[in-house]
């Protein structure tokens, strides 16, 4: 290929000025060197041609982005029946427009915005977003996919500079955009209620800024540099507040970060006030800004949802105690007093309330079971009563009140039974003691008896008496010292996987899963209080309910006497082995697959390898003293090619380990990074050849990719009728795109 010099004219001794003092560039320094065909002369005639290609950064991605919402919009309401997880999303978008209290295992902002979608479409969140079921006439669920799709239609722009400022040449930037406008399954899943497309957004912007960003680094502190820092971190806060995937191409940044300062602390001529004043500012942009975007959508999230809700019980007593319309410390009494009838809540992250119900352990003590359980219903009511040594209850004697440091029992309501340990093994935590209920008000003994231990009380420093929600206790087995605690192991099936609740030898006053307190409380000789009046503080709700997410989320796990056949396994992901059958298959409805675009699939699984040959080759080359590379060539994969195949591996390794249910569409961020090694392979692979042989190839490609798009469109833009008339898309037997 010639180079710029000869194509320009230009002096031949400045020229290779020029490339020595790119080749000189320090280790970590961005690419700035062009591809011959992006110098521009100055010399070079007016034409047409010339025009078009002075103005590409302009009208190529107008293009791109005029058919990226083409393809994300075209027939979008083609459907009227809700699919696949619109069940979830549009139900938890109700919710924000009837403020009512929800939870989930995903953060807040992306259901927001699914809420904000209805709000502009005139909803108001009435609709019960049933799996299957018809969209009524006044919810216009097709403004609320539009809404959805502007995500989707966006990654293809940022896909394009992304691309551009990875210094990729024309073409390898046209077919990388083309790769993500034309990738079937990204098309598919923006087209939907449902959280994939911001996630894949708010990925893309961070990839995007993180690019621009590094582009900037030759002029640290300048007005755009900080500008691109910041919203790095914003793009940062963005893709973790929708799912927490979004943590993973923040550790790409992470990485990234700390190379960068590691380089910089290897520079001696650097001033030690400069090298601090560096770390401050990606503390500031890249760790203090995005979590204040975190914590903001939790703060609006908790703002917004004021009214008592599905989700409550996931959330502490005095939390829920200032929802309009809870029944949590409604007409309770503050006090405790001796024949009060209540419900104890676990204070741990995500605890639920102290149960039991007739079914007994099969094995062990074989007594009756002991859990906690998030639901709210009469076998979760307790009496208190004072213990066998004490005088016995009796409804007309005069009030007594358990205090600091008294035994007491507590009788199950529904079967009569005593809250009871035993030197019997947990049934799953077998470190521990059992936990169950046996005997009745007059059988039994002081392995009955339950020390209250108080923590803290919201209301009072006076611990002469138990109050509903603002006092927090422990209750510690008489006889064996240990404490009632209810963790996050979830009991079998034989325990209807509710929380196992254990009695822990271990004496550890911080462990907040042996905190307790009164959720409600029925005393008819005692007045009414008003604990909901205490507030419960912000931050200590934002930790609790991120902990519950948290615990929910590694609870959702493959449930072996099921089968969901809409579930698979990692491998399959990059091999484009199956598909995901997005709602039901009979001949009168539409039907939608999420399936992914062949040779976008295959061909970026099979970069992944050729960039490993390429860096394995070069590095065999210069062990053996080849000075194939310039610095500015190894910069280029460093940035463009290593870092790409990072931010892949985070993406997809941990679904590698976990045990979580997965499904196709978790490989979707993964993708991206996949693509942008194909570009760079690419890229690299042609950059050396013939400026028209490379044009050829990658018009081969795009007509490929094109191609193959519109060959599977149906499985994107709806299938009407019966399936069996797409069967010449069924290459594999796993592709249940028929019957």
């Amino acid at each position: 290929m010639a180079n710029a010099a000869q194509t320009t004219g230009a002096d031949p001794k400045a020229e290779e000025l020029r490339r020595r003092n790119v080749a000189g560039q320090p280790a970590g320094a961005p690419a700035v060197a062009r591809a011959p065909e992006q110098e521009k002369s100055k010399d070079k005639p007016f034409s047409v041609l010339a025009l078009l290609d002075e103005y590409e950064f302009i009208w190529a991605p107008l293009i791109f982005t005029a058919l990226a919402f083409f393809t994300r919009m075209y027939k979008i309401g083609l459907s009227p029946i809700v699919t696949w997880d619109e069940a979830h999303f549009g139900k938890f978008g109700s919710h924000y427009l009837k403020r009512e209290f929800y939870f989930d295992v995903h953060p807040p902002l992306g259901k927001m915005l699914v809420g904000l979608s209805g709000y502009l479409a005139g909803y108001n969140g009435s609709f019960e977003f049933k799996s299957g079921d018809t969209y009524p006439p006044e919810l216009n669920y097709t403004f609320m996919r539009l809404f959805n799709s502007v995500f989707g239609a966006v990654c293809v722009p940022l896909a394009y500079w992304t691309a551009k400022e990875l210094n990729f040449r024309r073409p390898t930037v046209w077919l990388v955009t083309m790769m993500v406008l034309f990738e079937n399954s990204y098309t598919t899943i923006s087209r939907f209620i449902l959280l994939d497309s911001m996630l894949l957004c708010f990925t893309f912007t961070t990839v995007f800024c993180w690019s621009k960003f590094h582009r900037q680094q030759h002029d640290p502190f300048s007005p755009e540099w900080g500008l691109w820092l910041m919203l790095l971190g914003v793009s940062i806060g963005c893709v973790t507040s929708v799912k927490w995937v979004g943590f993973f191409v923040t550790a790409l940044v992470g990485l990234y970060t700390i190379e960068d300062l590691w380089h910089k602390f290897g520079d001696l001529k650097m001033p030690k006030i400069e090298l601090a004043t560096h770390l401050a500012f990606r503390v500031f942009g890249l760790i203090l800004i995005p979590f204040a975007v975190y914590v903001f959508s939790f703060y609006l999230h908790f703002l917004i949802l004021e009214n008592s809700g599905p989700g409550d019980a996931q959330m502490s007593s005095l939390f829920q105690a200032n929802l309009r319309g809870t029944e949590v410390g409604k007409d309770s009494p503050l006090e405790i007093a001796y024949g009060s009838r209540a419900t104890l809540k676990n204070m741990g992250y995500g605890g639920g309330l102290l149960h039991s119900h007739h079914q007994t352990y099969p094995e062990g003590s074989t007594q009756q079971q002991i859990t906690c359980y998030h639901h709210k219903d009469a076998n979760n009511d307790w009496f208190f009563y004072p213990n066998r040594h004490d005088a016995e209850y009796n409804p007309e004697e005069p009030l007594r009140f358990p205090a600091n440091g008294d035994a007491i029992r507590l009788i199950h309501a529904q079967t009569g039974r005593n809250l009871h340990s035993h030197q019997v093994a947990a049934p799953v935590t077998k470190a521990d003691w059992e936990v169950s209920c046996y005997g009745n008000t007059t059988v039994g003994d002081t392995k009955d008896h339950w020390v209250i231990e108080v923590v803290r009380d919201a209301a009072s420093r006076d611990y002469s008496k138990i109050r509903t929600l603002t006092t927090a206790f422990r209750l510690r087995h008489a006889d064996l010292g240990c404490y009632l605690r209810a963790g996050n192991v979830n009991l079998p099936q034989w325990g209807f996987k509710q929380i196992e609740t254990t009695c822990v030898k271990q004496n550890n006053p911080r462990d907040v899963y042996t905190h307790w307190n009164v959720e409600s409380h029925v005393n008819e000789k005692l007045p009414a209080g008003d604990p909901g009046s205490y507030k419960s503080p912000f931050f200590q709700d934002f930790i609790h309910l991120n902990v519950a997410m948290m615990t929910s989320n590694n609870a959702l796990v493959p449930d072996p006497d099921k089968q969901d056949d809409l579930a698979s396994s990692f491998w399959q992901w990059p091999i484009l082995h199956v598909g995901l059958r997005m709602c039901g298959w009979n001949d009168d409805i539409v039907k939608y697959f999420l399936l992914g675009n062949p040779i976008v699939y295959w061909g970026s699984t099979a970069s992944l390898g050729v960039l490993a040959l390429i860096v394995a080759w070069h590095v065999i080359r210069w062990q053996r003293g080849y000075p194939d590379l310039k610095p500015a060539d190894i910069d280029h994969i460093h940035y463009s090619g290593i870092y790409p195949i990072i931010g892949w591996f985070l993406h997809y390794i941990p679904f590698v380990a976990m045990g979580r249910v997965t499904y196709v569409h978790h490989y979707y961020p993964a993708l991206w990074f996949a693509i942008l090694v194909s570009g760079f392979c690419i890229d690299w692979a042609t950059r050396s050849l013939n400026k028209q042989i490379s044009w050829a190839i990658h018009g081969v490609l795009y007509v490929t990719v094109i191609g193959l798009f519109v060959l599977f469109r149906a499985i994107s833009f709806g299938m009407v009728g019966p399936s069996s008339q797409w069967s010449h898309l069924k290459w594999f037997e796993s592709w249940r795109i028929t019957d």
